[in-house]
């Protein structure tokens, strides 16, 4: 069992409140005992309890990050930027999954963290049903969405501009010489997946395009998914190009390529969204339009902290980290052929 203050106090022969006073770095204690008091409680193997410190002062130290359990490679980079920006305050970090699609689970997920003592909630990439959203405003917690935008503007987020992603991808396709332009492993929920195509949609409208129904392949944005919607294209696909809806989906897009014997830029160019590392650890390596995680993980933190100190201000914080598209080995330039 852990060493208490009661146990420094007895072995030395003082009032637990002067030990009390030395642990938590207050004045009015001698240096003489003071000194002494730090030495006995190393030798007794004291650590503070931190959740009692919270009950005392009724408040936490702990930040939540409840997270997709869809198996995506950029989750990471948003939580390296959440744990950055926490340490820096000070603050501790817990992670709790949840099935980003099923209300049940957000549901349980939800409340494993609001029961707890927690300073404020960041949401990664999950679209909450209406009644988990209400859970959450109901309890009082601050809270912020990462890496998806949404349409309420009582709901605060830090996110990429999925509108642009969809947009922006197709017109580099398009600039590249591509008129049958793919959209793989997206969502069919009301927000990352709707927007993206939205976007995609428009690009192909305004080059005077009318995109076919199989062009689109919906999915989860998993490695399955992009294996899955390579499939249903088929090895004879009338596409030049393909963008997909994650890199872990272009990853599964690339591998089944391959085993369909389709030669990646030659017969099919895929564009990745997302330009985590995974674009350079496959061959050829995958052009993507990459967004900025780790920002997204440090400004959801910030925002936490702004409504901390700010409580009364409830100012909702939406905003769009800037998204780029970087060039690999994985687009065919079809203007130069």
């Amino acid at each position: 069992m852990a060493a208490t203050i009661k146990d420094i106090a007895r072995k030395i022969g003082v009032a637990p409140s002067t030990v009390s006073r030395v642990l938590s770095n207050k004045p009015g204690v001698g240096p003489a005992m003071t000194e002494r008091i730090r030495k006995v409680a190393k030798e007794l193997g004291y650590k503070k309890n931190r959740a009692a410190v919270e009950l005392v002062k009724q408040r936490s130290n702990v930040i939540a990050a409840v997270v997709s359990s869809v198996k995506t490679s950029f989750s990471g980079q948003i939580i390296d930027g959440i744990q950055a920006e926490a340490e820096k305050n000070g603050l501790n970090l817990i992670i709790v999954y949840s099935h980003s699609a099923d209300p049940v689970e957000q549901k349980k997920a939800l409340l494993t963290v609001i029961e707890r003592p927690v300073r404020g909630i960041l949401l990664l990439s999950i679209a909450l049903a209406a009644d988990n959203v209400a859970l959450l405003q109901e309890s009082q917690i601050p809270f912020c969405f990462l890496s998806i935008s949404l349409d309420d503007p009582a709901l605060p987020f830090v996110s990429s501009d999925d509108w642009q992603i969809g947009y922006q991808t197709t017109q580099f396709l398009l600039n590249k010489g591509h008129r049958k332009i793919g959209l793989a492993a997206i969502d069919k929920y009301p927000y990352t997946g709707r927007l993206r195509l939205a976007g995609y949609r428009q690009a192909l409208k305004e080059a005077g395009i009318l995109p076919r129904d199989q062009w689109v392949q919906l999915g989860d944005y998993s490695y399955a998914a992009g294996k899955q919607a390579m499939v249903n294209y088929g090895a004879h696909t009338e596409l030049t190009a393909i963008i997909a809806g994650s890199d872990a989906a272009g990853v599964g897009l690339l591998n089944q390529a391959r085993i369909l014997g389709l030669k990646v830029p030659d017969d099919i160019s895929i564009l990745s969204i997302d330009g985590t590392e995974m674009c350079e650890m496959v061959q050829p390596q995958l052009t993507s339009i990459s967004q900025d995680f780790y920002k997204m993980g440090i400004e959801g933190v910030k925002y936490l902290q702004s409504i901390e100190m700010h409580p009364a201000a409830k100012k909702i914080q939406q905003e769009y980290t800037p998204v780029q598209i970087v060039e690999r080995q994985s687009i065919n330039n079809l203007t130069n052929n």
